[in-house]
């Protein structure tokens, strides 16, 4: 094939991505997924390797692979069979990402492609509303699902669908956005098999054959012109929440005729706190800093992944153990994954990285009763901050950047769905680092509570400011401050507390950091 054709094939596969993900976007309940489009749909061959996806959510994409590897190791698919898996230590992410994964068959019983979506459901059961809270353990953070038929060979599963729902706050709500996600995998089906009876097995296997062939090679080709050698950073997440101790993730990389080795073993043992992560996780934000690399427009697939190695330490925060928590570790921790290995490839190409973004999703999470109709509710969203200065231009203000590639709730809906109040939200002006490239500014949102409510707080770069390179200034730090009578409180970065209606919440969030010396 050449390679107009493989591109053409390419855009038809992420295409068919793309649409699963407007179904789900258009029949889902919950803001977190109809508003902020927190979810990813992809497509992979009858070998279980990905061969296209969505532009949706960095972290939730890279882990994908992985986790169709574990459900194929469990399940023999069947028409109509659907799996549905949350636990981080058999595939998943976080609990509050829940993968739905079928196969897809052709004439006389033989399956063709795989379809999957991942979406962050606003709330999973736990000890605090919408599951992203500070705890200790991974049970407390939410309902675990191994692979588990949801539907099998067309029938639903109702005793575990009944289960689940009970143990979750806002069960309507959570069944309408299974349902979002059955939608999207049916939509995924209908288009692959178009596309197989378009243009049939031979043409459909050469083709998967020649997209994952061309990935690598491009990828290959962009390690290779990065030049042989290893190159060693280091940066540190606040603390655990616990133990005011900085944290440190230490890669080294190696580079060795178009093939990069990532090495974590040198990082922080895993900690009690929700910041630890899973191996998937790593593999996705490895993958993500190499892609940036590539540029837009190149496949994304297997191929890509090929001449990329990550190597981590069992038992370490990038590595964590049941039954460690790891809320944190898909938002937060894959963040600053994202830094690490940058700052390790600014010493193999300068002219090509950038500072310091954000460095945190600024995550936060509120449950409570509605006032106004005396019903349960469950809210979570991210904030965005500070893009990095970039060699060639500023850094972009108050954007969502690297792992998170999702959207803010609009305060119309927010205000309208929830006994919230958005009394703030704007550009944190002067807080992107200095130099010849400036760093983008943070946000400062605030929130005014209508009804009392518990909150959870996980978030970043409090402490420790995103970095700039070149000589460029560092980021401004992110600021938590909850105003009650008058007073502000200044919160840590990894709280739960309870709020009064007509407490206030003010989130300052990080910029990104300068590159190059400063302007004379």
């Amino acid at each position: 094939m050449n390679v107009i054709e493989i591109e053409v094939f390419n855009k038809l596969f992420a295409s068919i991505a793309e649409e699963m993900g407007i179904i789900l976007t258009r029949s889902s309940f919950s803001s977190n997924i109809k508003e902020r489009r927190d979810f990813s749909c992809a497509v992979f061959d009858i070998y279980g390797d990905l061969i296209a996806q969505a532009a949706h959510i960095p972290v939730h994409l890279g882990a994908m692979p992985e986790t169709l590897r574990q459900v194929l190791a469990f399940h023999n698919f069947r028409s109509g069979d659907v799996i549905i898996v949350n636990d981080p230590f058999q595939g998943g992410s976080h609990l509050p990402d829940i993968t739905l994964i079928e196969a897809v068959f052709g004439v006389g019983g033989k399956i063709l492609f795989y379809v999957a979506n991942r979406a962050h459901h606003a709330d999973v059961g736990g000890k605090n509303p919408g599951s992203m809270g500070f705890v200790t353990n991974i049970s407390d953070e939410g309902v675990i699902i191994p692979p588990t038929l949801l539907v099998s060979h067309g029938k639903t599963n109702d005793t575990f669908l009944q289960n689940f729902l009970q143990k979750v706050r806002n069960p309507e709500e959570r069944m309408g956005d299974l349902r979002a996600q059955l939608a999207s995998l049916k939509r995924g089906k209908e288009r692959l098999r178009d596309l197989y009876n378009k243009y049939g097995d031979n043409r459909i296997d050469s083709v998967t054959h020649h997209l994952k062939a061309y990935a690598e090679r491009l990828m290959r080709n962009t390690i290779a012109e990065l030049g042989d050698g290893t190159f060693r950073f280091c940066d540190f997440l606040d603390n655990d929440g616990i133990k005011r101790k900085k944290i440190p993730i230490a890669v080294k990389l190696t580079i060795n005729d178009g093939q990069a080795t990532i090495d974590f073993s040198a990082s922080a043992d895993q900690v009690a706190s929700p910041l630890n992560t899973v191996k998937p996780v790593v593999i996705s934000a490895s993958i993500y800093a190499f892609q940036c690399l590539m540029g837009e427009g190149f496949p994304i697939n297997q191929g890509s992944y090929r001449p990329i190695q990550v190597i981590t330490r069992p038992g370490s925060l990038l590595h964590a153990l049941p039954p460690a928590p790891v809320a944190a570790g898909n938002v937060e921790t894959s963040q600053r994954i994202v830094d690490v290995l940058f700052g390790a490839l600014a010493l193999a190409a300068p002219e090509k990285i950038p500072a310091a973004s954000c460095g945190s999703m600024n995550n936060i999470a509120i449950g409570g009763i509605d006032n106004r109709t005396g019903k349960q509710f469950t809210y979570y969203e991210t904030i965005g901050g500070g893009m990095g200065a970039r060699p060639q231009s500023h850094g972009i203000s108050a954007i969502h950047t690297h792992m998170t590639n999702t959207l803010n709730t609009p305060v119309e809906a927010l205000e309208h769905n929830f006994p919230l109040q958005i009394d703030k939200y704007a550009i944190r002006y002067g807080s992107g680092g200095q130099g010849f490239f400036r760093g983008g500014n943070g946000i400062i949102r605030s929130y005014r509570f209508l009804s009392n409510a518990q909150v959870s707080l996980l978030t970043e770069r409090r402490v420790i400011s995103p970095y700039g390179l070149q000589n460029g200034q560092a980021g401004r730090k992110g600021e938590n401050i909850l105003k009650r009578h008058g007073k502000k409180i200044r919160l840590t970065g990894k709280n739960n507390f309870t709020v009064q209606a007509g407490d206030k919440l003010i989130i300052k969030t990080p910029g990104g950091g300068g590159w190059g010396g400063s302007r004379k």
